[in-house]
């Protein structure tokens, strides 16, 4: 029997990317997944491309009507919902002294906000529906210590990791298992702005420091999305059952916690 049958599942900003791979991973394993992203034609596109398990939701995880929304849809699509992904978030970078605040309440509000109140709406209708669920948020090895250029960044995924501990403890009364993935350095096409931001505040040629931290990764390389699907799928699984208020590494041998 496949590991997720016959659930439902909602991942957000999974139009592409980290969430895309976890979408696919999940239809393979039995699932219904909600390709939910503020990008609706792409989301579209992807849930189009996956197969008749996978279904578009359009959600702006800053907006609470829109959450409410998207689990509305959740419901009447799948029947119910029983897995959440927290994957939605954004990433900038700046010296502390040019840190805005624009910059840091853009991050905070979708990073931390996003994430607590998509896991709220999404705990109460568990609890509604009475048979427990898992609730997965996407941290990072960031959240495990500061850097000098990514201040805000690294306080919202500390934020997430704390956020998936005091969920964790309230919400196993009821079934709903909460943790956390915590990725290291993760290829992918958001990688290009992540180089080019640290292109510019430490003065290197683009394409520099994304060799540099995939060369420091002790397994020998950057991440892939694909390499973190298998956390995914088991934290989503029945075999995570007694496992509560966690953040998993899964990095390469980045950070060991």
């Amino acid at each position: 029997m496949k590991r997720l049958e016959g659930k439902s599942a909602l991942i957000t900003g999974s139009a592409r990317g980290i969430g895309r791979s976890f979408a696919e991973a999940y239809v393979r394993e039995g699932a219904r997944v909600a390709i939910a992203d503020i990008a609706i034609e792409r989301a579209r596109a992807t849930a189009n491309e996956i197969g008749p398990a996978a279904y578009a939701v359009e959600m702006d995880v800053t907006r609470q009507a829109s959450i409410d929304a998207a689990i509305a849809t959740c419901v009447k699509e799948a029947g119910g919902l029983d897995i959440l992904v927290n994957n939605a978030a954004l990433f900038d970078l700046a010296p502390i002294v040019e840190i805005t605040r624009e910059s840091y309440e853009k991050l905070f509000s979708i990073n931390v906000a996003g994430t607590l109140f998509t896991l709220q709406a999404t705990a109460k209708q568990m609890i509604a529906q009475g048979r427990g669920g898992k609730i997965i948020n996407m941290a990072s090895q960031a959240g495990r210590r500061g850097e000098a250029l990514v201040g805000v960044y690294c306080a919202t995924k500390a934020a997430v990791i704390s956020l998936t501990q005091s969920a964790g403890l309230n919400l196993i009364k009821h079934g709903i298992n909460v943790n956390a993935i915590a990725p290291g350095v993760v290829d992918g096409e958001h990688w290009d702005g992540v180089d080019a931001l640290f292109a510019k505040y430490e003065n290197r040629p683009r394409g520099e420091k994304k060799r540099l931290v995939g060369a420091e990764v002790p397994f020998g390389r950057m991440g892939t999305a694909e390499d973190l699907t298998g956390m995914a799928v088991f934290l989503a699984s029945q075999e995570s059952n007694y496992i509560v208020a966690q953040t998993y590494n899964v990095d390469g041998g980045n950070w060991m916690s």
